[in-house]
This record gives structure tokens, C-alpha cells and sequence, in this order.
């Protein structure tokens, strides 16, 4: 009897540490003891693994022992932990060998099976990055955890199969035998979700030709969307359609954006990179957690970092609690969720495309003159003053959606599809990644102040109206660079070098939902 070793992964957020597990057999009475501050599922997994370990004939030692997760100090969380914990008390009774070395990844069932556990492609990217290169994992995470480059991974069905390929005997195992299916990951990183299912085309999308532009616009800068307007005027339909225009993700982000759903319940069973930007539009009674993320012990991620460089869209924005609204101030400004609580503190990425749509007032019918309007003014403040200025100010376009006249739902004509307006987006935002290289950016949305104000400083013929607009305080500070931003991304999708006076007044325009000529 002496000691055993084997590894695991802890995530915290997307951040994860590489857990060695110790175990130490005893000569004292039965007993199991874990160690390293395991939440209340790990804590279960002294029952699991030892009713699996005996229905796969190797049944763990009847004497007293003692599992250390190393560092004891983090906490530890989910039955990711089961198959290292019970590979390191074969080690320590003899009945194994080699495992120091793998990282073990599978939740245990009573008979010996290995079942998914969620997180597997975040803490294979983890590991690797530490330096460990080898992986166990069930059959059911095999291709999820062969995504990541440089993993020789292998994935087996039950713990018998496990055990006869690290050095156990198998007479002593019930006839089972051994092997694993699995092998290096790189084959399979090109892959994409793309085609799993058909995006709105804008081309369904009737009349509406200031809206298309803003959407365009947005697309191609990765700007922040607002749309006010009567029901009915197509705000979710345009809103829906703005994933169809945005380019497929490159590898890096793919890899980001499959890790989160890895963590997400949705994501067990991945196949495949994540190649599409997400789309998410949670409903307006969904609480801060559900937005921002959240709950008990170690906080999970959720809807903003699920739209991670993709689009999250609030519909009917202003019913949102108010709340909500404002905690998305931190991540717009920095593409970052960081959520602190008792069990620990977690960071989840979070640089999404913010979409809201809202009605003009809560009966709706605030258009034109207003006159059929049923709400009292202070019904109407009270309305928008969800929507605090702040929040407001880092929205970039802020546009008046209109209804849709009979002419233009009854124009049978052509109209541009998706994948037209895609091509120019595509283009566009080729043009301004190669202009922004020098900084680290990549979109328009990104430029900073500093960029604005020095290389790619306009001269004051071009800013005259945006100067004006400021002077008078129309425009903060911030608005006055969002307005810039904007002037950068129009100037891009009509191929000109440097924005003019016309694409800076197109560019505060939609910055103050105003008609365009």
C-alpha cells in the first residue's frame, strides 16, 4: 500500500487549473476521506467510484482512503473528478500503473460506465496549455476534446477498459477487454456547424431601406443597434437577420465560442467547432443572472457571454428590468464579464453585438403625430427610463424604424438577399482590419479615442457638423468617438480611403434617430 497520483482539471470561469489527485491507502479501519474543498456532487463521488470500481472487478481497497486535491485551497466543483480520483486509488493499491502523467475527464456511473461531463474542450485547452498532452475522456466527449491541437486524447466506454490500458490485469477484471478509440485531435479543427441550420435571409424583409443600411452598417463595424419603432414595423424580423450578415468566425474565436458552449448544458455532445456567429434573445422576464450570469457556488455564464462575438438581442427592451440593463454597461465597454461571489470569482468572455428594439411608448402607438396615443407623459418617461443614458450612450446607432407603407409590402421586385449585403460586409471589414492592424484591433467598433484623435485624426472640413453637435451639448464625449466609428465603417463600405463630411452627417444621423434624406 502506498501512494497514488493522477490529474484532472478544475474550471473556474473558462480558466482552468490542473488538479493533482493524491491518494494514500491507509491501515486503519474503511473509510473514505476526500480533501481539497469539493462542492456536494464531488463530495457523492466516494460512493460512486467505489460501486463502480466493484462492478468493473477491481473493487477498491477496504481499508481507509484518503483523497487530496492538490491545491487544496480552490474549490472544487461537478463529477468531472470521478475517473482521475479512482485511477489514482488503483495507483496507490498496485492494481494500476502510469497514470501520473494523463488527465483523467469522466464522470462515473454505478456500473463502471463512462458518462460526459460538461467543460471538456475548455479544460483540454487548459491542461495542454500546461503542458499535460495526454487525455482520458468517455467516447461520448471524444471528438469534443479532439478539437483541440497538440491532445493525443482517448476515449473509452467503461473503467475496465481503462484500467486493463494502464497495466492491469485482466484476469483479475471479468474477461473485459481493453482498447480505445481516439487519437490525435488535429483532424478535425477545420470542421464547422455553418450548415446546421438556415439563417433569415434579409431579402424577406419589405421596405424598410434606412433600417437595411443601419443593419449593414452594423454588420460591417460590429456597432451596437437600437431600433424604436411601432409594433409591427419588422425591428425582431431585421434584428434576426443580422447574424446572416456577419462572416464566419476565424479559428481562435471559433475555439472561444465552442468552449463556452462546452460549459453550457447545450453543449454536451459537441462535434464540431462552433463555426457561426450565436445568436441569443432572451425573453424580457429573464433575470440578471440569466442575462449576465450567475448562481449558486461558482457562477455560471450566461446569456451575454452565450452571444460572445455573435449578437444578443433584447427584445422589447424597456421591459427589461432595469437592472439587467445597466450590468450590460461592463461588458460593452469591455468585452469582459467578471462575476465575484463567496465560492470564488469567475471570468467569462463577453463581447457580443447588443440589438434592442422597443416601442415608441408602452401602448405602442406614440408614431407621427401621436395622436391616438393612450399613454400619459409620464407614462412614456417612465417607460424609457429603463433605458438609463449611460447604457444609451454606448449604443452607436440609435435608429426610428417606420411602418411599412401597402406600396412596398405589395412590391414584388427583387430584393438584396443575405448573402449579397454579406459579401460587402465581408469587405469592408478586410478593409478596416488592415487599416486597424497596427493598433491589435480588428473592427471600427473597437477604435479608441487615442487611434481617433491621433493617426486617423480627420481634418475639421469633415468633422465640422459632429463639432457643432458637441459644442451645443447634443453629444458627449463618447458619443462624439462612436460617431467617428460609425464615419470609419461607412467610408469602408463605400471603398473611400478616409470618411467625408457626408459619411460623418450619415453617421450622426443614425447616432440621433433621425431621418435620412
Amino acid at each position: 500500500m502506498g501512494m497514488g497520483r493522477a490529474l484532472s482539471v478544475a474550471l473556474v470561469g473558462l480558466n482552468g487549473y490542473v488538479i493533482e489527485v493524491e491518494a494514500d491507502i491507509g491501515q486503519t479501519l474503511p473509510n473514505f476521506v476526500l480533501l481539497g474543498l469539493p462542492d456536494a456532487s464531488l463530495n457523492e463521488a466516494r460512493e460512486r467510484i467505489r460501486s463502480a470500481a466493484q462492478n468493473s472487478g477491481i473493487p477498491l481497497s477496504r481499508r481507509k482512503i484518503t483523497v487530496n486535491l492538490v491545491p487544496a485551497s480552490l474549490p472544487k466543483k461537478g463529477s468531472g473528478f470521478d475517473l482521475a480520483i479512482v485511477m489514482a486509488a488503483l495507483n496507490a493499491a498496485g492494481n494500476v500503473r502510469r497514470t501520473g502523467g494523463t488527465v483523467f475527464l469522466a464522470e462515473l456511473g454505478l456500473d463502471g460506465r463512462l458518462r460526459p461531463v460538461r467543460g471538456v474542450l475548455p479544460a483540454v485547452l487548459a491542461a495542454l496549455s500546461a503542458g499535460c498532452r495526454e487525455f482520458v475522456v468517455g467516447t461520448a466527449n471524444l471528438a469534443e476534446a479532439q478539437l483541440v491541437k497538440g491532445a493525443k486524447v482517448r476515449g473509452y466506454e467503461n473503467l475496465a477498459q481503462v484500467a486493463i490500458d494502464f497495466d492491469a490485469d485482466p484476469k483479475d477484471l471479468c474477461g473485459v477487454d481493453g482498447g480505445w478509440t481516439g487519437g490525435n485531435a488535429e483532424s478535425k479543427t477545420g470542421q464547422s456547424t455553418a450548415a446546421a441550420q438556415p439563417l433569415a435571409d434579409l431579402s424577406e424583409v419589405a421596405g424598410q431601406p434606412v433600417a437595411r443600411l443601419a443593419l449593414e452598417i452594423a454588420a460591417a463595424g460590429g456597432h451596437h443597434l437600437m431600433m424604436v419603432g411601432p409594433p409591427g414595423s419588422g425591428k425582431t424580423m431585421l434584428a434576426e437577420r443580422l447574424p446572416g450578415l456577419l462572416p464566419d468566425l476565424s479559428d481562435a474565436e471559433a475555439m472561444e465560442v465552442t468552449a463556452i458552449h462546452s460549459l453550457d448544458n447545450r453543449g454536451s455532445g459537441l462535434m464540431e467547432l462552433v463555426r457561426r456567429p450565436p445568436y441569443e434573445r432572451p425573453h424580457h422576464s429573464a433575470s440578471t443572472a440569466a442575462i449576465i450570469g450567475g448562481g449558486s457556488g461558482i457562477p455560471r455564464p450566461g446569456a451575454a457571454t452565450r452571444a460572445h462575438r455573435g449578437v444578443l438581442f433584447l427584445d422589447e427592451a424597456p421591459e427589461f428590468d432595469k437592472r439587467v440593463l445597466d450590468a450590460l454597461r461592463q461588458p460593452l465597454e469591455s468585452g469582459e464579464l467578471v462575476l465575484h461571489r463567496s465560492a470564488g470569482t469567475a471570468s467569462y468572455p463577453a463581447r457580443f453585438q447588443l440589438v434592442m428594439a422597443a416601442n415608441p411608448c408602452p401602448c405602442g402607438k406614440a408614431t407621427g403625430k401621436g395622436i391616438n396615443c393612450e399613454c400619459t407623459p409620464m407614462a412614456r418617461r417612465r417607460y424609457f427610463g429603463r433605458l438609463s443614458g449611460p447604457l444609451l450612450d454606448r449604443v452607436d446607432i440609435q435608429l426610428q424604424v417606420t411602418k411599412v407603407q401597402l406600396a412596398q409590402l405589395a412590391d414584388s421586385g427583387p430584393r438584396e438577399s443575405s448573402q449579397q449585403v454579406a459579401s460587402r460586409v465581408q469587405l469592408a471589414r478586410t478593409i478596416a482590419s488592415e487599416r486597424l492592424k497596427p493598433w491589435g484591433l480588428v473592427h471600427n467598433a473597437d477604435l479608441t479615442g487615442r487611434v481617433l484623435r491621433g493617426p486617423l485624426r480627420l481634418g475639421g472640413h469633415s468633422t465640422a457638423l459632429l463639432d457643432k453637435a458637441m459644442g451645443t451639448g447634443v453629444l458627449s464625449a463618447r458619443g462624439y468617438d462612436r460617431v467617428l466609428r460609425l464615419a470609419w465603417t461607412v467610408a469602408d463600405l463605400q471603398g473611400r480611403e478616409r470618411p467625408d463630411s457626408d459619411d460623418v452627417g450619415l453617421a450622426l444621423t443614425l447616432r440621433q434617430r433621425g431621418e435620412i434624406s
